[in-house]
């Protein structure tokens, strides 16, 4: 029997592009392997840089503390159903733990048994599902209790007593999160799915110089007692400054496509991840910098032909203003390139164009000014995705 594909519904636009320019102070929002600033290298001018997978985590925080349904990345879902299963539903601990070695080798992704870098029998694949799913894999251990209970502990190359089908079903299963970010997950037929977001590497505008700042821990008994000299500790970090430009969009056909044709909840999906676009931000070293600043300026922009983005205004580094201070001339440069890029393409492809930032006057070329962020959003998802219905 052939599947029915399912009918998505006609919507105005195709693509969420979502724009923003956000001074931050002195920080290291990403570090790499050597605890050094991430850079790149722009117009001959290097900036600093933070990833894609840095701020969609940031993302996926903020999204999941807003909205709920949080995802679990994991290779270790098995000795999470152990500790349900001991802590909340009154297990005995060595059933507890056989069940949860039985449901990790269980799976069509097979696992591995503990090691000294693994305390607990493991995936050979990390799997990224609804944190739902720990109680779902807990319930297929409560209805086949009895067969547990008559096995053995698994040992490695060993077969699980539990359903394969079972299990790969829970491990299938998705949420908001999941349909928005995607998983790639091979192993199990059908698992996988396509990202409706596409996040861009954040840079400065501008060039940056990262800076070392040597530090030293003074050991309060020491100081006290002044019976020695030097300090406790000796340490530095890189540190750098700037106005960044971010950039995402989101597929609708996608979503949609994800979500089986859910026009309300593409809606609901939709807002809840501009809000969290536009408003969220890596934590690392946020207890020693604290650079909880919000964006100057938010673009959003539905298209109904291809996603564009506007980093090519930023190939010649902006300038400090007379001034100082290089938020403003970003600002102006984006402004400047949107409106080029809007008279190349003439009315192609925009269907809706708005922005909200710190700026009194007008930017010609970033489309209606609105007053919040959050007026910005629900502008543009209806301009996406039609007016709602009563």
């Amino acid at each position: 029997m052939t599947a029915t594909a399912t009918v998505l519904p006609d919507i105005p636009g195709r693509f969420l592009d979502i724009h923003v320019l956000q001074s931050v102070p002195y920080a290291n929002l990403n570090r790499d392997d050597t605890n050094s600033v991430k850079t790149v290298q722009y117009g001959n001018c290097e900036r600093t840089r933070v990833s894609s997978q840095c701020w969609k985590r940031a993302v996926r925080r903020y999204f999941q503390h807003t909205l709920g349904g949080k995802a679990l990345r994991t290779r270790r879902f098995g000795q999470s159903v152990e500790h349900v299963l001991r802590d909340e539903r009154d297990w005995p601990a060595d059933l507890a733990r056989r069940a949860g070695q039985h449901l990790a080798a269980g799976s069509s992704i097979k696992a591995d048994p503990p090691s000294e870098n693994d305390p607990a029998w493991s995936t050979n694949a990390m799997v990224y599902i609804p944190d739902s799913a720990i109680a779902e894999l807990a319930q297929i251990a409560e209805t086949h209790r009895e067969v547990l209970e008559n096995a053995k502990d698994m040992k490695k190359g060993g077969k699980s007593v539990l359903p394969q089908a079972d299990i790969d079903a829970v491990l299938r299963s998705r949420n908001g999160v999941i349909n928005l970010f995607g998983r790639m997950l091979a192993e199990i037929d059908n698992a996988g799915v396509d990202g409706a977001v596409q996040v861009a590497h954040a840079l400065t505008t501008h060039g940056t110089d990262v800076e070392t700042d040597y530090f030293a821990a003074v050991d309060d008994i020491t100081e006290a007692w002044r019976d020695t000299t030097g300090s406790a500790h000796l340490g530095s970090n890189e540190f750098s400054a700037g106005v960044f430009y971010r950039y995402a969009t989101l597929d609708l056909a996608d979503l949609l496509r994800n979500i089986g044709g859910d026009l309300p909840a593409a809606r609901t999906l939709t807002a809840a991840f501009a809000e969290a676009f536009v408003l969220s931000l890596p934590e690392a070293k946020k207890t020693s910098t604290a650079p909880h600043t919000i964006p100057d300026l938010v673009q959003i922009s539905v298209r109904t032909d291809r996603p564009l983005s506007y980093a090519a205004a930023f190939e010649e580094p902006v300038d400090a203003a007379r001034n100082g201070g290089f938020a403003q001339p970003s600002r102006h440069a984006l402004s400047q390139y949107a409106q080029a890029a809007g008279r190349l393409l003439g009315r192609r492809g925009t269907r809706h164009a708005g922005w909200a930032g710190v700026d009194d006057k007008d930017l010609p070329g970033l489309g209606t000014r609105a007053d919040s962020f959050d007026e910005l959003i629900t502008e543009a998802v209806t301009a996406a995705l039609g007016k709602e219905t009563p």
